[in-house]
């Protein structure tokens, strides 16, 4: 009995230490790095309030908004929930691969793993161009239609920018999407000095229309760019003649058109004839149900683990798949919309004020999303205290091991361990999460800092100084 009141003392002890060392950290960084701050530290064994700075200040959450995506998701669709990707022959003879929402057709493998290598862009794509020929698939008298009706045509959510578009990380959002609606332009030396430079793709199949004006030099400087409206894409610059390649990687225009391209190469490959050519069909006004003959399928993985990967590596795609799956699912149709009515509700269900998150998508690109530290630290003893509390804790990033942290905070040992989100655009630094130590006891944290002039990386560094001292 004596000895449990001495840890409980001692406990007590660490946590008035530990809000003294906070406020040091904080008062003494100089503004620059600063900016605008907010911080908010909770004792999840408690509930009590350990540190706060700014707690009730609505900043730019950045990547942390995708803790609110996740956790609705769960709430609203289960960690077993999966879609199902139908390859349909149509009445019309036309070739439909409809799409189910599902964001894993990539390279990527599931479960999550750190150290798994990528597997081939294409494969699941071949995948299904397998199953349709075993199934007898010789010839198809219409078109190859990429079908993402089931969630309306609304690729770019409010306040994402032009040039969000261009990158992979503003990659368009549709419910059949391939690759992550990107390519990957790999430019390397030509020949000789003077000569133009050799450019490969991946996935490799007709689309882009590639205009290549890089030169073979002795220096490397090259830039893609994809003109606006179109397919064309323009490569400028030099690569070095000694050097290592140079990767570029733009996102797709429309990815059921893509995704419909892909599917026309994979056939034509194994031999099917096709009449007619790769089209995309959108959702405008009322959904319609798609109808024919399955020739193949294919059921995304568990949605615990799209959602491991999803929070790991900060997959805006992902995220803003999975709001509009939320939507189609509980209101009938895959609008943003909808789905951000879903996440305020959960907000209330929660006991989290509306007005403490304002969001305009899923990932947290859009520059109008606001959330305060508190909210943040709500939602995380809130899913730390449920009965997904084991699940939810693993999808977060750990400490010097894997994810957005591999290279930070490290590193987590047996008995202290920092599990937490990144999130970075410009001029906006996060980290939230989890904190746990044998000094300190079970930590939730949010950490957002906004407006500030300093280069990002030393802005980081202050905010992982924070994090590392509520271990320390």
């Amino acid at each position: 009995m004596r000895t449990a009141l001495l840890l409980v003392l001692c406990g007590v002890c660490s946590a008035a230490d530990l809000a003294p060392k906070l406020t040091t950290l904080v008062e003494s960084a100089p503004i620059a790095v600063r900016g605008v701050a907010g911080v908010h530290v909770v004792d999840l064994a408690t509930g009590a309030t350990v540190y706060a700075y700014n707690e009730n200040q609505l900043l730019m959450p950045s990547s942390n908004l995708k803790l609110f995506t996740a956790a609705l998701a769960l709430a609203r669709l289960g960690p077993d929930y999966r879609s199902e990707t139908r390859l349909l022959r149509e009445p019309s003879g036309s070739l439909a691969l409809i799409g189910s929402g599902d964001p894993s057709m990539s390279g990527r493998a599931y479960p999550y793993d750190a150290s798994a290598k990528m597997l081939p862009t294409m494969h699941t794509i071949n995948e299904l161009a397998d199953q349709a020929v075993a199934a007898g698939l010789r010839r198809v008298d219409g078109d190859i239609v990429g079908d993402d009706s089931r969630y309306h045509w609304s690729p770019y959510p409010e306040s994402w920018t032009a040039d969000d578009a261009q990158h992979a990380f503003g990659a368009p959002v549709s419910a059949l999407a391939l690759n992550d609606n990107a390519v990957t332009i790999t430019v390397r030396p030509g020949t000789s000095v003077g000569g133009l430079a050799r450019v490969e793709l991946d996935p490799l199949f007709e689309y882009f229309q590639i205009d290549n004006r890089v030169v073979t030099g002795t220096a490397s400087s090259v830039q893609a760019q994809r003109i606006p409206g179109t397919r064309q894409v323009v490569l400028t610059g030099t690569i070095n003649s000694r050097g290592p390649a140079a990767l570029e990687t733009l996102a797709v225009d429309d990815p059921a058109l893509f995704t419909a391209h892909a599917l026309y190469d994979a056939l034509l490959r194994r031999g099917v004839t096709v009449r007619g050519r790769p089209v995309a069909r959108h959702l405008s006004g009322t959904p319609s149900t798609a109808e024919g003959a399955l020739l193949a399928s294919r059921k995304s993985p568990p949605l615990a683990e799209l959602l491991r990967t999803t929070i790991k590596v900060s997959q805006n795609l992902h995220a803003e798949m999975l709001l509009r799956e939320v939507a189609y699912v509980k209101k009938g149709q895959g609008t943003v919309d909808d789905g951000l009515r879903e996440l305020k509700s959960m907000l209330t269900e929660l006991g989290i004020s509306q007005a403490a998150v304002v969001s305009e998508d899923a990932s947290g690109l859009a520059r109008n999303n606001e959330a305060t530290p508190r909210a943040v630290t709500q939602l995380l003893a809130a899913m730390a205290a449920g009965p997904l509390r084991d699940l939810w804790r693993g999808l977060l990033p750990v400490g010097g091991q894997d994810g957005t942290l591999s290279n930070r905070l490290c590193c987590s040992v047996e008995s202290v361990s920092i599990r937490a989100k990144t999130g970075t655009l410009t001029r906006a630094v996060a980290l939230s999460g989890y904190a746990d130590s044998p000094a300190n006891g079970h930590l939730a944290f949010s950490i957002l800092v906004n407006n500030f002039s300093a280069p990002a990386a030393e802005v980081r560094a202050w905010v992982d100084s924070v994090a590392s001292a509520l271990v320390e």
